[in-house]
């Protein structure tokens, strides 16, 4: 965390390089004034020695401190303060780019949901009794880390049941998994495959008794034919609903991007008190690309909210990448934002951290010009009864860089 802290704070950000940029000529341009104010007090006839003052003090009072503290200090501080807060910001420009964002996307399972989906029903079509069913799914999902695998693998656990099976197993992403022994072909996968495989199916009065009551449907299937059909329950988070309406209240779009069928993802959506144009179903991670694309073409600018392998390639493309801390390696590692402690609602954190950030950096920006516009004549010494010494020079400059670092650390306090 404290790698990723320090990674964050060395890059530059848009508002840090444009600083850079200013400063590049500001300084040239400070030396020209100050070598023009002692020509021209030479010319008015005023000593060596008094020009070389002038020349001096201008140089002093137009340090460029302030301008130099006024973006990076407050990045710092902010990002610092995030992560104490559990948002681990790996990158600067993130801080900018927050304010900016009108459509947030989220996941359903894992992320929307705590992701620990427990079987609900098992409807057996086969002659194995069901806990062999079970013995022969925990045999297929024990690997893998998706939140449905480790809904099975608990609920297994919590009934005693080992896993039996030796099976080489492979991930479909998007589908489910597939799983070989020497004599069978097994999948657990989500309706799309059957579809994909041409498999019929003969029990689609049973996927929506289970789909209406709220389940992810997982079909066990054997040498293409379906042997069993669970249905899988998880809760929504809490936080959740406090997170969607403080969204709605500044005019954020909120969009659900699930894998699970139409009738499951509405069941959530609806409690979530979310439209159907708001929720799109039974989508691959192809297909959650295109959708953020075509959002993002359309000039939206896009905050990604997922946990699992499927959402990596949209945490990547979005905007703004957010993943939960408990999600797999490969989300954390593409997501812009990790949660640490999965509390979805840091994201209204983040987005008010964002916005206090941004607004101080425009104020230590505008203090830190204001102060050279209006030291940098004064220093002249061209002003009819108005003059300053090196060391009032130096020591208001002292004042001004103080006053951008007494600001940044307002953030402190947010």
């Amino acid at each position: 965390i404290v790698r990723l802290v320090v990674e964050s704070t060395n890059k530059k950000n848009r508002i840090t390089k444009a600083v850079d940029k200013i400063c590049s000529y500001f300084v040239p341009a400070v030396f020209l004034i100050a070598l023009f104010s002692f020509l021209i007090n030479l010319l008015l006839g005023n000593s060596l020695s008094e020009s070389l003052i002038r020349f001096v003090t201008v140089l002093v009072v137009a340090c460029p401190c302030s301008l130099g503290l006024a973006t990076p200090l407050a990045l710092v501080i902010s990002t610092s303060n995030s992560a104490k807060k559990g948002i681990l910001i790996k990158d600067s420009d993130i801080i900018e780019i927050v304010p900016e964002i009108d459509t947030v996307i989220f996941d359903k399972t894992g992320t929307l949901t705590y992701g620990r989906p427990l079987i609900s029903k098992i409807y057996n079509h086969s002659n194995k009794e069901e806990k062999e069913i079970l013995e022969l799914l925990s045999s297929i999902e024990r690997y893998s880390n998706h939140p449905i695998a480790r809904g099975i693998n608990d609920y297994v656990k919590e009934k005693k049941i080992k896993s039996k099976y030796d099976l080489s197993v492979e991930d479909l992403v998007g589908y489910g998994l597939k799983a070989k022994d020497k004599d069978n072909v097994y999948y657990a996968c989500n309706s799309k495959l059957l579809k994909k495989l041409d498999i019929s199916n003969p029990y689609e009065k049973e996927e929506l008794l289970l789909s209406q009551d709220g389940n992810t449907i997982i079909y066990l299937i054997k040498n293409k034919k379906i042997i069993a059909i669970l249905g899988l329950k998880d809760k929504i988070r809490p936080e959740v609903f406090k997170l969607l309406e403080y969204l709605k209240n500044n005019n954020i779009n909120t969009i659900i991007l699930s894998g699970d069928s139409e009738v499951t993802t509405m069941k959530i959506a609806n409690e979530l008190c979310l439209e159907k144009e708001q929720v799109y179903s039974g989508v691959s991670p192809k297909d959650k690309n295109k959708i953020i694309k075509e959002l993002m073409e359309k000039d939206h600018k896009v905050m990604m909210v997922g946990d699992g392998i499927n959402d990596a390639p949209a945490l990547k493309i979005s905007n703004i990448g957010v993943s939960l801390n408990s999600g797999t390696d490969i989300a954390s590692s593409s997501a812009n934002v990790v949660l640490i402690n999965n509390n979805l609602l840091r994201i209204k954190d983040l987005f008010f951290m964002s916005k206090t950030t941004k607004k101080i950096i425009k104020q230590n920006l505008f203090w830190a010009i204001l102060y050279n516009a209006l030291m940098i004549p004064i220093a002249t010494g061209l002003l009819e009864k108005v003059e300053i010494n090196p060391m009032l020079a130096c020591s208001t400059m002292i004042i001004s860089s103080l006053s951008v670092t007494i600001n940044s650390l307002r953030i402190k306090q947010k």
